[in-house]
C-alpha cells in the first residue's frame, strides 16, 4: 500500500474515549447546577402542552452560563412530550447574530414551517416585509398549535436593526386565528430592554430570568461528568480539572471556556506523546486558545477600531493604566493623521470603545468625575503573549505608518 502522511498519526493511541462530549455543542442528558433555571422555564412552557400561550421570556446571563444549552434541552423535551400527548408544539431556534435582519428572521421562521414536499420557500430577499409577515401568519395558522420562537443573541439584532422585529412578533397573536406563539429572547446584555421602544416593552410583557455565572466548584462538577465519558480513565492528573475550572471561573464562569481548556489540554498531551495530562498541558492550551480567539478578532477590526485600540496600547506602553477617554482621543487624532483617515468625534470614539469592550478586547468602565462630568476608564485585555500591534499591521499595511509614528502623550497631573 502506498504510504500516506497520515499513517503515523492514525497509529497514535488516543487519550479520548469520546471527544465530542467535551465540545460545548454536545447536549448532555442532564444539566448540572441549572435546576432552578430549568424549573422556572418549564413552569412557563408547560402551558403550551395545555394548549395555552406561555408568557414571553427574556433570559439574561454572561457567555458560557448555559442559557442556550438549557433552552435547547427544554425545547427538545417540550416537542417530544407534545408528540406523545398529541399536542402540536413547535419550538424554532434563531441565532440573531447569524440571522440579523427582520426580513431574514421572518423568512427563516416561515421556511421552518414548510413540509419537505413543499417547495414555496420565502426567498432570501426580494419580498416586501409585510408580505413575509403575512406568509408567516398563514403558515402558522395552517400548522395550528403553539409556536415557541427562541431568539438567541436578540440584543445584537436590536442594536443593529432596531426593534421592528419584536414589535411585529409581539403582534402575531392578534393576527393568528388557529395558532398561538410565545417569544423567548436570550441576551448577554442586562440592559437589553432599555434599547426597546416603550410600546414594544409593553407588548412584550415578558418574564425575566437571570443565569448567574458558574463558580469554580460548579465548573469542576461539569468537567468531571464530561471527562468520565469523554476521556480515558487515569489520564488526567489530579490538578488538571481543578486548574481548568479555576481559569474559566476567572473569565465570568464560562463553561465553554472550561470545556475547551480540558479538551485542548488533552490534545496537547496526546500530541506530545504523553500518557497523562498535566498542568503544563493546561497552560499550553490556555495560550493557544487565547491566541486563537483574540488574534482573528483583532485582525478583523475596522480601521477606526484598530486606531482606537492602537491608541490605548500606545498609552499603556508608557506604563499608564485606567486611561481616560480624553487621553485616548488625543493619541487617536495623531494616529489618524499617520493613517490618513478622517478623525471621528470624541462621542463616536466612546461608541467604538463600547464595541471593543463588547468584543472583550478592552474593558471600558464609566465613572463620574462630579462637576467635571463622566468619562471611561479603559484598559486593554490582551494577554502579554500576543503582539496586537503586529497583528494589526499584518492585517492592514496602512497601519505600518501608524506604528512607526511619533506620539506626544498628555501629562497627568
Amino acid at each position: 500500500m502506498e504510504e500516506n502522511i497520515f499513517d503515523g498519526f492514525l497509529q497514535v493511541n488516543s487519550l479520548f474515549s469520546d471527544k465530542e462530549v467535551l465540545r460545548h455543542t454536545h447536549m448532555p442528558a442532564k444539566l448540572p447546577h441549572r435546576d432552578t433555571e430549568v424549573e422556572a422555564i418549564m413552569f412557563n412552557l408547560v402551558e403550551a402542552l395545555k394548549g395555552n400561550v406561555p408568557s414571553n421570556m427574556i433570559i439574561y446571563g454572561p457567555s458560557g452560563a448555559g442559557k442556550t444549552a438549557v433552552i435547547n434541552f427544554i425545547c427538545r423535551q417540550l416537542e417530544k412530550k407534545g408528540r406523545q400527548i398529541g399536542r402540536y408544539v413547535n419550538p424554532v431556534y434563531v441565532n440573531c447574530r447569524k440571522i440579523d435582519t427582520q426580513y431574514r428572521v421572518l423568512a427563516h421562521l416561515g421556511n421552518s414551517l414548510l413540509e419537505e414536499y413543499e417547495q414555496e420557500d420565502i426567498p432570501f430577499t426580494g419580498w416586501p416585509t409585510d408580505r413575509v409577515f403575512s406568509e408567516l401568519v398563514k403558515r402558522m395558522n395552517l400548522k395550528g398549535g403553539v409556536h415557541v420562537l427562541v431568539l438567541d443573541e436578540i440584543d445584537h439584532l436590536v442594536k443593529k436593526s432596531g426593534d421592528d422585529l419584536l414589535y411585529n412578533l409581539t403582534n402575531l397573536n392578534a393576527e393568528l386565528d388557529e395558532a398561538r406563539c410565545s417569544i423567548i429572547g436570550i441576551s448577554n446584555d442586562l440592559k437589553f430592554t432599555g434599547y426597546l421602544d416603550s410600546r414594544v416593552r409593553s407588548r412584550l410583557g415578558q418574564e425575566d430570568l437571570v443565569f448567574k455565572p458558574y463558580n469554580a466548584q460548579q465548573l469542576q462538577d461539569i468537567l468531571t461528568e464530561r471527562a468520565e465519558v469523554g476521556i480515558l480513565a487515569n489520564v488526567l492528573s489530579e490538578a488538571v480539572i481543578r486548574l481548568c475550572s479555576a481559569l474559566a471561573a476567572q473569565e465570568h464562569g464560562d463553561a465553554r471556556r472550561a470545556l475547551n481548556l480540558l479538551r485542548v489540554s488533552t490534545e496537547k498531551a496526546e500530541q506530545s506523546g504523553d500518557v497523562v495530562v498535566l498542568e503544563r498541558h493546561v497552560r499550553m492550551a490556555q495560550n493557544q486558545i487565547e491566541c486563537d480567539q483574540i488574534t482573528p478578532a483583532i485582525a478583523a477590526l475596522p480601521s477606526q477600531q484598530k486606531l482606537v485600540l492602537f491608541s490605548i496600547l500606545q498609552i499603556e506602553h508608557q506604563g499608564l493604566r485606567n486611561i481616560a477617554t480624553g487621553e485616548i482621543y488625543e493619541i487617536y487624532k495623531q494616529a489618524c493623521k499617520h493613517f490618513g483617515n478622517n478623525i471621528l468625534t470624541q462621542r463616536r470614539l466612546t461608541t467604538l470603545l463600547s464595541e471593543l469592550d463588547t468584543l472583550g478586547i478592552v474593558t471600558a468602565k464609566t465613572i463620574s468625575r462630579g462637576r467635571y462630568g463622566r468619562t471611561k476608564q479603559v484598559n486593554s485585555c490582551i494577554p502579554n503573549s500576543i503582539d496586537a500591534v503586529k497583528i494589526m499591521i499584518d492585517a492592514d499595511e496602512l497601519m505600518q505608518a501608524v506604528g512607526d509614528g511619533n506620539y506626544r502623550l498628555q501629562s497627568r497631573l
